[in-house]
């Protein structure tokens, strides 16, 4: 393989491992299906063996799917490599890119960018925010080298490293002189870990009369309007400090780590190893 063409393919033979569906990787790579099901059967005929198995469901790899699926990962991974490495800046000796998701940013990534500044100068940056599933497909096809998240998959050819301990406490505004009854609780979703972990069921709530998936919103309408919520405790740190916000006395913390995950090849790469070695020492 080597053509545009080839790149095509592998990247549609992932797209279909990805979803487990033919109909669906045509909707996602905004194809019809019978060009997915032209471009899987081109793929098969050179390598003379049968990539997938169609089912009720969807679509199931074989034995030889299977092993192929690490050699089109690496193969697209090297593609846009390339294709980036032909981007870097003048001065630069090579870029790298990260993603990361929104609450990760401020700080952790914020003081790992500064850190790159300070000890990589030579490295340029391509950083990019997302949402987890994103940062992880983008992972998958090389478009990042390395994904910043609180909840990764495991995938195949694929590390994950703790790179933060952090952990959700429970918060409110301290109440006025007007402010008798109990605070509303805001409820953010901190995903399935921490709903399974009761959330905020332990802390005896009831229905939450507002939702947010989105931390930082959840936050400053607290510190606008009060109520209470969980966050990280470092993004409340400074807010407690200045007497903004208060701890709930009695209430549950509960481990929100995060991870970076990066191809096993990696290694082979000294400035995503020293990019490696950045996160690991801005992490408190």
């Amino acid at each position: 393989m080597g053509s545009l063409m080839d790149i095509d393919r592998a990247r549609t033979f992932l797209e279909i491992v990805h979803t487990g569906s033919f109909l669906k990787a045509s909707e996602r790579l905004h194809i019809t299906q019978t060009t997915v099901s032209a471009r899987i059967r081109t793929l098969e005929e050179a390598l003379g063996r049968r990539l997938f198995v169609r089912t009720r469901n969807g679509a199931a790899l074989t034995a030889a799917g299977r092993e192929f699926e690490r050699f089109a990962q690496s193969f697209v991974q090297v593609w846009e490599r390339a294709r980036q490495q032909l981007t870097v800046p003048p001065g630069r000796t090579s870029v790298v890119a990260v993603g990361g998701e929104m609450s990760l940013w401020n700080p952790l990534l914020l003081d790992w960018l500064v850190w790159m500044k300070g000890n990589c100068p030579e490295i340029a940056i391509h950083a990019a925010v997302g949402m987890p599933d994103q940062l992880l497909e983008q992972l998958r096809t090389g478009v990042l080298d390395i994904a910043v998240l609180y909840a990764p998959k495991l995938m195949p050819g694929f590390k994950v490293e703790l790179v933060e301990e952090e952990r959700l406490v429970l918060v409110r505004r301290p109440a006025g002189p007007q402010e008798s009854v109990a605070p509303d609780y805001v409820h953010v979703d901190w995903g399935p870990r921490f709903a399974g972990q009761g959330g905020f069921g332990p802390a005896g709530f009831a229905e939450p009369a507002l939702k947010v998936d989105f931390g930082p919103l959840a936050l400053h309408y607290i510190l606008r309007t009060g109520g209470m919520g969980y966050f990280r405790k470092g993004t409340v740190a400074p807010h407690l400090a200045a007497g903004d916000l208060e701890r709930v006395e009695d209430a549950p913390e509960f481990p929100y780590p995060a991870y970076a995950v990066y191809p096993e090849a990696a290694g082979a790469r000294r400035d995503v190893e020293e990019a490696l070695r950045g996160l690991r020492q801005v992490s408190p």
